[in-house]
């Protein structure tokens, strides 16, 4: 009878009817999922890529309808949130679906609204009413761990109303049970519900030679794969393998051959490079393969001219369109972030309708989009992180195998390694096990975060709130560990310190002075070529025509004549010159590499006078000839704080006992290693400490910042503060600072959007090392910069001062392409002279238009009616089409 009773309960279910209407069997984790929504709880919901876990939100969405209510789904990119929109409005109609992206607002109050998560961390700051809101879908919720957006995910969680129910769609992560406890505890319930069944099963390979290897060797009872490494595969990477069976093409072409071959396309082939992945595309292209058949090219042909119609035909060379749309023909395309997003969804288009074959891509493409194939390849399992070249973590590994196998398409999915002599059988075997990683909170608080949390609370009940979040549970949870990992040091010192021992005094103190003192030198270092770099960039900054002057170095240096100061088409600081070698260069500062020494002072030559070859072959024989008279050049540089600090500690060093002992360099590879581990060791300890109460603590330094800048007054916040609660950015301090002082006031509106983008951009990699010299073209622009800069550094120093992290510089590489294009200029003439990708252009100027949207809502009058005309002006052509 219980049974029974349970059975009627299920049929007269929300879920039954719903799931009635699927044209699939649901999953026994997705019953489970849907049933816990049902009862009135979150949920947490960790499952391979592939396996389905979308079903479990659009259940949510379909359960808030019926009862009345509103469903928001987040997702964390833009890509995804137009896709989702799409989906929904094809189920429900477009009457009750909206879409918030925070450029884009359609329809904001249907009763299903898709957005991306931080335009609703935005919303719950600036207390939208959300009393209504029933069900909020978090996809991707593994963001949470992102280092620069990461805090958003955690923010949403802490701050939603309790009555909203949430459902976080995770992929597979190993502490899925660790963050599902933390989420209960801020929501009241929260069911994890963990599959670790793929829907489609996975197999490993390795391309060694042009030869396709299985990882794993068959299962010795004939039926799957064994845990076992396969012994050809082995061989065929050791030495004697590897010279036996050397094949004479081991190139991408041979790659997409074997692939073919072995009937594994489509596939996706991970490149952690932009520039590596359209290389790829053109070494394929250039070989003559071909994926596609006649009727298939003229499909993808029209469908591509179709999607790039509106792109006037001006801009085609600065795009290669003429070479992508080749390329797409033969069923081969690139995708990553450089792309116009247009091109990038084109791209997506044709290979889910299997017209394209083959795309090279940067990892961005794993992050969420819906683009799955028969096999995923991995080119290497090396990548840069940003700041140095590292190692695939097992999590990333994951990340990039999801996308092998299309469920209901393909019956196994597949990986394959690419074989370099710098990748071992059993690295790869390592990744391919571990299916899972730890989810890590990247939360910290931040300025727009206190003060919007302070607006409606005391510093006290804040602190308290700030406790609760992911990052304080995992910390205090972590202590446990770091103090285990604490012991096993000190043991492993002891050990150590036994064999650092001279008779002349205390050796283990000696050699931590001497690794202390390696350590502020190189510090140093980085500070000085920082230093030269930057004042290198004045002296470009200050020549003068009639200038005669060398760059590089003393052995190699280059010798030219400035003739003429010009600016590109964005404003950028050219110079044109004439060089020692007789030719006419336009130089830019890209091109000062090395130091540049002013040589002497010479009359601009008539122009008539350079336009022959012999009349400039006479003028650089005269600047060759040039003794350098010393008028100006590199400058000593500035002693750095640090400076002292060496010095003081040099002196120690020679003062100690143990330096003056004759075995002084015998006892230092002992003594070394063990001060590299006892400064390990401190460094731990200093973890330790900080994990109590962490984020209470930094929570109480970014206090501190806004007080000593007076946007809080002890619990209040002040005018200013109220103003920082509207500015969402790394450079929010900055931003309300020129506001409020007035010092972008009586700026036009092209200028508006070139200082502005100052305040969003950031140099990609290397390119971030020093703030490029700007040449303002007007100057009311060049006080607008130099009155940011200064506050810019203003900010910096209390930062400093207070020992927060610091706001990333102010980076003008971005504003003679905004002024171009703010202008009018085409794509191609804003871009001319940069280093900017059209894709990446467009990512950055839509940042720019989400800037001056919030600065139009806060600032004067005047300001404001300048920030609205600025965001006409650039939401125009590419930047204003969908897309990422």
């Amino acid at each position: 009878m219980a049974r029974f009773r349970q059975q009627q309960k299920i049929d007269r279910s929300f879920r039954s009817r719903y799931v009635e209407g699927l044209s699939f069997t649901p999953d026994d984790f997705q019953i489970q999922a849907m049933d816990a929504l049902e009862a009135g709880h979150s949920v947490l919901v960790a499952a391979p890529t592939g396996a389905g876990k979308t079903v479990v939100g659009e259940f949510a969405v379909a359960l808030s309808l019926s009862t009345g209510s509103r469903a928001f789904y987040t997702t964390p990119i833009k890509a995804l949130s137009n896709q989702k929109f799409t989906d929904f409005q094809k189920r429900y109609g477009e009457a009750r679906v909206g879409l918030l992206t925070g450029d884009t607002s359609i329809n904001p109050d249907a009763p299903i609204i898709v957005m991306t998560t931080e335009v609703l961390r935005n919303m719950i700051y600036m207390g939208a009413d959300l009393s209504n809101l029933s069900h909020v879908v978090l996809d991707e919720v593994h963001y949470l761990a992102d280092r620069f957006r990461g805090p958003v995910w955690e923010e949403v969680l802490i701050h939603l109303p309790q009555h909203t129910k949430v459902i976080a769609l995770s992929a597979t992560v190993s502490n899925a049970e660790e963050f599902g406890e933390w989420i209960g505890q801020v929501r009241g319930s929260c069911d994890v519900i963990i599959s670790e069944t793929r829907p489609v099963p996975l197999f490993q390979h390795m391309l060694v030679d042009g030869e396709l290897y299985d990882v794993y060797a068959p299962s010795r009872r004939g039926a799957g794969r064994s845990q076992r490494l396969n012994p050809e595969l082995l061989y065929a990477c050791s030495p004697q393998g590897r010279r036996a069976h050397q094949r004479r093409f081991r190139s991408r072409p041979a790659t997409v051959i074997t692939l073919d071959r072995a009937k594994l396309l489509p596939a996706i082939v991970f490149i952690f490079s932009r520039a590596g992945c359209e290389d790829a595309v053109r070494e394929v292209i250039a070989s003559g393969v071909t994926l596609t058949n006649r009727s298939q090219a003229e499909q993808i042909r029209r469908i591509a001219e179709e999607a790039t119609a509106l792109i006037p035909p001006e801009d085609y060379a600065v795009l290669g369109i003429d070479s992508w749309i080749k390329a797409l023909e033969r069923g081969i395309a690139a995708h990553h972030a450089g792309l116009l997003p247009l091109m990038k969804e084109t791209v997506e288009k044709l290979f889910s309708m299997g017209l394209i074959r083959l795309v090279y891509a940067t990892e961005t493409l794993a992050l969420g989009i819906n683009m799955p194939a028969r096999s995923v390849v991995i080119e290497s399992l090396q990548k840069w992180n940003g700041v140095e070249h590292v190692r695939l973590s097992a999590g990333e590994f994951t990340q990039l195998s999801g996308r092998a196998g299309r469920r209901g398409i393909d019956i196994e999915g597949h990986v394959v390694v690419s074989g370099r002599r710098d990748i071992a059988p059993e690295e790869v075997a390592a990744l391919a096990s571990k299916r899972t990683y730890p989810l890590v909170s990247a939360f910290h608080p931040t300025y727009n975060m206190v003060v919007n949390l302070l607006a409606h609370s005391t510093r006290k009940a804040t602190r308290k709130v700030l406790d609760s979040s992911f990052a304080q549970f995992q910390a205090d949870s972590s202590v446990v560990h770091l103090a285990q990992s604490a012991r096993a040091l000190e043991r492993e010192l002891d050990s150590l310190g036994e064999g650092v021992d001279c008779s002349r005094g205390n050796a283990q103190e000696y050699f931590s002075m001497r690794d202390r003192l390696a350590r502020m030198e190189k510090e140093a270092s980085r500070e000085r070529s920082l230093q030269r770099k930057q004042q290198d960039q004045e002296v470009f900054r200050s020549l003068k025509p009639g200038q005669v002057f060398d760059i590089g170095t003393k052995r190699k240096a280059h010798r030219y004549l400035l003739l003429e100061i010009q600016h590109s088409a964005g404003l950028r600081p050219l110079l044109r010159t004439l060089g020692a070698d007789a030719r006419l260069h336009t130089l830019s500062v890209d091109d000062f590499s090395g130091a540049l020494e002013l040589v002497a002072h010479l009359r601009v030559p008539p122009s008539e006078a350079l336009r022959r070859h012999r009349g400039r072959e006479e003028w650089a024989q005269r600047i060759r000839t040039l003794r350098s008279e010393r008028v100006g050049g590199r400058k000593a540089l500035d002693s750095l704080p640090i400076d002292a600090e060496i010095s003081q500690l040099r002196m120690a060093i020679k003062l100690h006992p143990v330096h003056s002992c004759p075995h002084r360099e015998e006892h230092a590879r002992a003594g070394h290693t063990w001060a590299r581990k006892n400064a390990e060791y401190e460094k731990l300890l200093k973890r330790i400490d900080g994990r109590t109460n962490s984020v209470a603590q930094q929570f109480d330094r970014v206090c501190e910042v806004l007080d000593r800048m007076g946007f809080l007054k002890n619990d209040l916040v002040t005018d200013s503060g109220q103003l920082l609660r509207r500015i969402f950015g790394d450079r929010d301090l900055i931003v309300v600072e020129a506001l409020r002082r007035g010092v972008w006031d009586h700026l036009s509106a092209p200028e508006l959007a070139a200082i502005v983008s100052t305040c969003v951009y950031q140099s990609r990699g290397e390119e971030s090392a020093a703030v490029e010299p700007w040449t303002a073209a007007s100057d009311a622009l060049a006080q607008a910069w130099e009155g940011t800069l200064a506050l810019s550094q203003a900010v910096i120093s209390v930062e400093k001062s207070v020992g927060v992290p610091q706001s990333p510089e102010l980076d003008p590489g971005l504003a003679q392409a905004v002024m171009a294009w703010a202008n009018g200029a085409t794509l191609t003439t804003a871009i001319w002279g940069t280093s900017l990708l059209a894709g990446d252009f467009v990512r950055w100027i839509r940042q720019v238009v989400d800037l001056l949207d919030q600065i139009a809502h806060v600032a004067t009058s005047e300001t404001s009616t300048v920030a609205r005309q600025a965001r006409r002006l650039i939401l125009r052509g590419v930047v204003s089409w969908e897309g990422e």
